[in-house]
């Protein structure tokens, strides 16, 4: 053996890792996502026409034609959603199609595929590259009070936007978005 190469006991022990280390903790479930760990479940061949209200989270890939109050839950529409109805919940996630007025006490999120034809009022928005949107939002304060006047929206294939309290943004399917922030 010449004095140039390593040992095989050196070699191997800067090749395997070490075995001390401790393993990684699971992350610790709060009280809020244990509560929030029931999801219905609305399948896309379900039908509803009426009031559809709720206790927990639910996910909607079905048709529903009336009104939707999860007040204080999250509500997601699947990609083969059809509804036709004002929404209310507490988080709103969009993947397919609502025709109607929607409310959410925190945030609303428009996805690529989705449209949504009816005003927005809502804390947060977030609208993604490929959303269709034509209606206008109502950004509301922390405090439940309105941030500024409603104004008209009418976006589509721009680029991912979100916005909050005192932002302006206005567009329309060939021009090109502008924000504005309010002083």
């Amino acid at each position: 053996m010449s004095s140039n190469q390593p040992s095989a006991s050196a070699v191997a022990a800067t090749a395997t890792p070490s075995l001390n280390t401790p393993p990684k903790e699971p992350p610790k479930a709060s009280m809020s996502s244990t509560e929030r760990a029931d999801v219905g479940h609305i399948g896309k061949s379900v039908v509803i026409r009426g009031e559809l209200t709720g206790n927990e989270d639910l996910y909607l890939d079905g048709e529903i034609e009336g009104t939707i109050n999860l007040r204080d839950h999250k509500l997601v529409i699947g990609p083969n959603g059809k509804i036709k109805a004002t929404i209310t919940a507490r988080d709103i996630v969009l993947h397919g199609r609502v025709e109607g007025n929607v409310s959410a006490t925190e945030r609303v999120e428009l996805k690529k595929a989705c449209t949504l034809i009816g005003d927005v009022s809502t804390q947060r928005i977030v609208i993604e590259d490929g959303a269709y949107f034509k209606g206008s939002i109502d950004i509301k304060d922390n405090k439940g009070g309105e941030a500024r006047k409603p104004m008209a929206v009418a976006a589509s294939a721009g680029s991912s936007m979100a916005m909050s309290p005192g932002t302006t943004y206005s567009a329309s399917s060939g021009s090109q978005g502008s924000f504005l922030e309010s002083k």
